[in-house]
């Protein structure tokens, strides 16, 4: 259970950051709020639809299941991270 712990720290942490760079934006673009707001929203839904996923693993399919669920989080990551830095 050492990698689900560890993989829920990343999505904490990468989540954190995500979400600590559009409270950043928004101080210092105040007309861009409304846009920040949303894409604050996003990466809280990312986090806890994450968090929700690996506290239920597949028996059986460990091994699969989180390297999916790495590889899905890293694109999420991404897409949200380039909407960040366009607004």
């Amino acid at each position: 259970m050492s990698s689900k712990r560890k993989l829920k720290k990343a999505v904490k942490n990468i989540c954190g950051d995500l979400f600590a760079d559009c409270v950043a934006l928004s101080m210092c673009q105040p007309e861009n709020d409304e846009k920040l707001k949303e894409l604050m929203t996003m990466v809280m839904a990312t986090y806890q639809d994450y968090v929700a996923r690996l506290s239920h693993v597949e028996k059986g399919q460990e091994k699969v299941f989180f390297k999916k669920l790495r590889a899905e989080f890293t694109q999420q990551a991404n897409k949200l991270s380039d909407e960040i830095i366009k607004a």
